[in-house]
């Protein structure tokens, strides 16, 4: 990989487009909140919170690999303000959709990302 492949946004346009781009490809109902990650100059923090009585809400790391690629990992799930248990099986399958929402959002931003 050379550097010719590596991000070259600034980090707060990054922000900013996904801001855009994720409420497109996540479901309707669900709310995003994307933030530069402040430790990471390739790397965004975001929150999504679920729809409906569940009261989920999923932080997760995005961190750009290179300028086409995102490695996505899950930081906490909480449910009304409270850390749980992200094993069951539910809060797997929205960890799931979650993670592919995200990685749908990165390759609907390529042509922004890899100049």
């Amino acid at each position: 990989m050379g550097k010719s492949d590596e991000l070259q946004m600034n980090q707060e346009n990054l922000a900013d487009a996904w801001r855009q781009t994720l409420p497109e490809v996540m479901n309707k109902a669900d709310r995003s909140k994307v933030l530069p990650d402040e430790s990471d100059a390739k790397s965004l923090r975001v929150t999504i919170d679920t729809a409906g009585h569940q009261g989920y809400s999923f932080d997760f790391k995005v961190t750009y690999v290179d300028s086409r690629e995102v490695r996505v990992e899950l930081v906490d799930v909480e449910k009304e303000n409270v850390s749980v248990d992200e094993r069951g099986d539910i809060i797997q399958q929205l960890i799931q959709d979650y993670t592919r929402h995200l990685h749908e959002c990165a390759q609907t931003l390529q042509q922004l990302t890899h100049a």
